[in-house]
């Protein structure tokens, strides 16, 4: 019998059904919307929306949601660097498959799953997140090649890719041999995703309601903030992760009662912006990081060292400066990571490289030839590149030869680049405020991972359809639906209409 299924499929049934489109996967890099597609059914499972009832899990899945969407983004940036790897714990919710998913929510049993990511692509990325999730991959080998990836290299019978034809198989196929329909399940997974009217129906009383309580909290946080800021001359506070209220107070007070405890070594900070994230030290800008996990005695040994780390950071400057006088006044820059900070230690070491490289070597630029353009240095690259936001990436090691040129003849398409960026970067700011001010939302911002040509044609359809559920919300546009603790409103840029 089980040969002549195979005979009546025209496949071998130890054979994967999918072979010719598991090929074509493996052979190109996976984009970043076919990463939201085959993620889908991981969305579902760990979607923070779901754990309204279980305040701490939900917590745990929205910070790690947004480091998995970090560690994707640098990934997918031009001559990718190597991330370090990534801790994630998410909470995964146990699905039974049901014909209609959208109708049921199967809220109780979950489990706790934690992994390291240590990939150097983005399609291993999604999967080694399937996998650790204990969630189907059968999906992945149904991917059609991306948009992105031109036709010339797609597999082709005949040329070193005996196995490809472009085969649909029969539904039938799945109802003998038990595998699972890539097809069907991928139909299944968008299901979860609902329209935004829809979706908006459904979660505005709870928005409402989040927000309506966490206003004592927000003012809170401003008062302290400001409280702060002033105490101890402070350029800034900020938060590299999207913590709730609650937390940022908790941070706050923590550094308010520090100062009561050790007022001589906080006075250390003045003139400096303060960033909450999970390591403490000096960043690559100069600015001081403090570990929201790290205790106060750690944070009064960072507050001590500080009148070192200014001297490192004036160190950082003067190497600046030099590099940019040798190479036609070109800035070098700090990129915000949405990944791991670059400490200054670091920063200064890769600086200090690049420099003695270029006076090993006397280049023949005009003085002014790259001025106005920009330069950010990597120390695990092996070639320039120029960014699509306009500033160049070079390796700290590059031969000083082979960087002039490249500077030179791409010195015409960076300042291309800029100028879209800037006209993107203004056009998107006006479409903003228009979106807040004719919607009446309380707040409007966006995630860092939603680029400028996303963020855009959002708003414009928000715009034109015009949600009479959101007037009065504070909206983020992210990559998934949830309600966050306090109310804000996160949708896809690319929600359903």
């Amino acid at each position: 019998p089980d040969d002549l299924i195979a005979l009546l499929f025209g496949v071998f049934s130890n054979v994967s059904p999918w072979p010719c489109l598991a090929h074509l996967v493996h052979q190109r890099a996976l984009s970043g919307a076919d990463a939201i597609n085959a993620l889908r059914p991981f969305y579902f499972a760990v979607h923070p929306d779901f754990f309204g009832q279980h305040p701490r899990e939900r917590e745990v899945n929205e910070n790690s949601l947004k480091r998995l969407n970090g560690y994707l983004e640098n990934l997918q940036k031009p001559g990718t660097r190597s991330v370090q790897p990534t801790k994630l714990t998410f909470y995964v919710r146990e699905i039974k498959e049901k014909e209609d998913i959208q109708k049921d929510v199967f809220p109780p049993g979950f489990r706790s799953v934690s992994f390291t990511l240590q990939t150097k692509d983005v399609l291993t990325t999604v999967m080694d997140v399937l996998k650790s999730c204990s969630l189907s991959t059968e999906h992945m080998k149904g991917l059609k090649a991306s948009s992105e990836s031109p036709k010339s290299q797609q597999p082709v019978a005949g040329h070193g890719n005996p196995f490809y034809r472009p085969i649909k198989w029969d539904k039938s196929y799945y109802s003998f041999t038990g595998f699972r329909d890539p097809e069907q399940e991928l139909k299944q997974a968008k299901k979860v995703e609902p329209t935004l009217s829809l979706w908006l129906r459904n979660h505005e009383k709870e928005a409402t309601k989040k927000q309506n309580a966490s206003v004592p909290r927000r003012e809170e946080l401003k008062r302290l903030k400001k409280e702060l800021c002033q105490k101890f001359a402070l350029e800034d506070i900020r938060w590299q992760r999207s913590w709730g209220v609650t937390h940022r107070c908790c941070q706050l007070q923590s550094l308010s009662r520090l100062s009561q405890q050790n007022p001589e070594a906080v006075l250390n900070l003045r003139g400096h912006t303060i960033i909450f994230t999970d390591q403490s030290g000096m960043n690559a800008s100069g600015h001081v990081m403090l570990g929201t996990m790290d205790v106060h005695h750690q944070w009064t040994k960072l507050f001590v060292s500080l009148p070192s780390y200014r001297s490192l950071l004036q160190q950082t400057e003067w190497l600046k400066e030099r590099i940019s006088h040798v190479l036609g006044g070109i800035q070098v820059i700090n990129v915000e990571r949405l990944g791991p900070v670059q400490p200054i230690e670091e920063h200064c070491s890769i600086l200090n490289t690049f420099h003695k490289r270029l006076l090993a070597r006397r280049l023949a630029l005009h003085p002014r030839s790259l001025q106005g353009l920009a330069m950010t240095l990597e120390n695990d690259r092996s070639s320039p590149s120029l960014h699509e936001m306009g500033h160049f990436v070079i390796p700290a090691t590059c031969e000083p030869s082979r960087l002039q040129t490249f500077l030179q003849s791409m010195a015409w398409e960076a300042r291309q680049r800029i100028k879209h960026r800037n006209q993107l970067q203004k056009e998107e700011e006006e479409v903003l405020l228009h979106c807040l001010e004719a919607l009446a939302l309380r707040n409007l911002s966006k995630e860092p991972s939603v680029r400028h040509n996303q963020m855009i044609p959002c708003c414009r359809r928000l715009l034109e359809e015009r949600f009479p559920l959101m007037e009065g919300l504070r909206v983020e546009v992210s990559h998934f639906y949830s309600v966050m603790q306090d109310g804000d409103l996160c949708i896809p840029w690319d929600w359903q209409g």
